[in-house]
């Protein structure tokens, strides 16, 4: 079954409208899609003020339907039924004339139509861009990667893995959804177009799956077919090596559409090549290595398990205590709830550094800054597909919430941090799948953006956890060889620099993609000048 024309007009109105923007943020923070959610409820009031008006207008035309065939079971049962008497010619040539005329010709339909895609379109701007559509696709296969999901779980909702040849649940959300052969198709389509086959293949068998289930019916609201998936799967295969389904799914999809010259041509080749070369054997999919992120398997071990970091209770040197930094008078009637989680490096966590209304309220503050977050790039500063959030900068007044923060950073660490020694709070939302690949905070280059407040490198940073989430999303460190779940409301300290201003190498850390959550950080950033008392110098880093 084909679409309507009309319904086949608005999708494509939809695909121009999200195709007219090169660029989209939606996908890079949480806080965009909660408020995209009000978008399409709006839509959804659209639509029924539209389907009321359809079927008002359905049944205008069902009372003449029933009208005229009421005329011709009672009135015309005769060939001279319609002459004998003039009142029903009349009418009969009325109807025949203007009447069948006014209700296949109605404007009625096209009214409704306008309408519904006027109110579309006053929603435009706030809808979400192909390139949020890509994002969010990569998210998935982000995290299909790095948390060994199974996409055939995926599909129905669960995040599952094989663990020892049993499927174990990664975690189990609150609110769950399936995809339907479309979605997986869009997602597949996304890899194919990268020339990622290891994803495609997996995605577009789903895809294939799933259209074959539904037998193959069109719905209004799809973009792609059974035929569009078995295109795509036939060549994704024929990429992979696996020539002989190549060929199969190739003619699976001149079944359904025989005429197809590009389908027939690959017929012939791929039937030549199993000829020339005898029987193809299926290949195993395996992931494509990365070329830029050596740490990937260490990193992607760290997100899925704590490492292999040594616990309080096999290393004395590690512990917990009631910290009052040399019996600070800020500290003293509240000590802060400390544990050392790493000796090299220096790595803090300060349980309850911040309260649930003091978080609420930073994430307000922050809502209206929020920007793509971007790299350092020599000189300049751009974003890149290895850190997925958005990031707004808070400057605080000693009164303010941030004041106040800043304040209680320097009690704890002993450190000065108001600016331009210390940054301006970075406060920080993860999208879909939302992550920051390793690396330092600390500048690896002289030219550096970090240099630009003239007050040397970062020696240390401060994060805090502003939310909590369901799985994923923790701090790995990845040649520490361990990793820190988002513990809510608490801080976590480091310090980046050794004693000799050189770069600790041990800090190279990650942001974990984000399972299921919604996670906000707010960085700060102290830099080497204004520490000269409190961090003392020295010519030996391990001092």
């Amino acid at each position: 079954m084909r679409a309507p024309p009309g319904v086949f007009f608005l999708c494509c109105l939809k695909i121009v409208a999200l195709a007219s923007h090169a660029e989209g943020e939606m996908y890079t923070s949480l806080q965009n899609v909660k408020q995209a959610i009000n978008v399409e409820r709006k839509l959804i009031e659209y639509l029924r003020t539209y389907i009321d008006s359809e079927l008002e207008r359905l049944e205008d035309i069902k009372r003449f339907y029933a009208k005229v065939s009421d005329l011709h079971t009672i009135l015309y049962k005769g060939p001279a039924a319609a002459t004998a008497n003039p009142l029903v010619a009349f009418t009969l040539i009325k109807r025949l004339h203007s009447e069948w005329l006014n209700v296949i010709y109605s404007n009625e339909a096209q009214e409704n139509i306008q309408t519904l895609r006027s109110k579309y379109e006053e929603e435009e701007a706030d809808l979400p861009k192909v390139e949020d559509l890509r994002g969010a696709a990569k998210g998935l296969m982000r995290l299909q990667d790095v948390y060994s999901l199974q996409v055939s779980s995926l599909v129905k909702g669960r995040f599952q893995r094989i663990t020892n040849g049993g499927v174990i649940d990664v975690c189990s959300p609150a609110v769950s959804v399936s995809l339907s052969g479309d979605d997986c198709f869009l997602v597949g389509k996304v890899a194919y177009e990268q020339e990622d086959y290891y994803h495609s293949v997996q995605w577009l068998e789903e895809s294939v799956r799933l259209f074959r289930g539904a037998g193959g019916q069109w719905s209004p609201e799809n973009e792609g077919t059974l035929e569009d998936a078995l295109d795509h799967l036939a060549f994704s295969h024929f990429k992979t090596g696996n020539v002989s389904y190549a060929l199969s799914l190739s003619h699976e999809l001149l079944h359904h559409d025989p005429m197809n010259g590009r389908v027939l041509q690959n017929v012939e080749k791929y039937e030549k090549l199993l000829g020339s070369a005898g029987p193809s054997r299926g290949c195993s999919l395996r992931r494509p290595s990365s070329s830029y992120l050596r740490t990937r398997d260490t990193y992607e071990r760290l997100c899925l398990t704590k490492g292999s970091q040594p616990m309080h209770f096999q290393n004395p040197r590690l512990f917990c205590d009631h910290f009052t930094n040399n019996n600070s008078p800020a500290l003293l009637l509240q000590p802060a709830r400390r544990e050392v989680l790493s000796l090299q490096p220096h790595v803090v966590l300060y349980h309850d550094f911040i309260t649930g209304a003091e978080a609420e309220d930073i994430k307000k503050l922050a809502q209206d800054g929020l920007k793509r977050s971007v790299v350092a790039a020599g000189e300049k500063q751009e974003t890149a597909d290895y850190r997925i959030s958005k990031s707004a900068w808070l400057k605080g007044s000693e009164s303010s919430i941030v004041g106040r923060l800043d304040h209680r950073i320097s009690v704890l660490t002993g450190l000065n941090v108001k600016h331009p020694y210390g940054e301006f709070l970075q406060v920080v939302n993860y999208g879909i799948g939302g992550h920051y690949e390793p690396h330092f905070d600390h500048a690896t280059s002289p030219s550096s953006p970090v240099f630009k407040l003239k007050t040397g490198n970062r020696v240390a940073t401060f994060m805090i956890y502003l939310s909590s989430v369901e799985a994923g999303g923790s701090t790995a460190f990845i040649f520490a060889n361990f990793s820190v779940p988002v513990v809510e409301k608490a801080a976590i300290f480091w310090w980046n620099l050794h004693r000799n201003g050189q770069g600790d190498e041990n800090t190279l850390h990650a942001g974990c993609p984000v399972l299921i959550g919604d996670k906000w950080v707010a960085n700060k950033w102290i830099h080497e000048y204004g520490q000269e008392f409190q961090r003392r110098c020295s010519l030996k880093p391990e001092v």
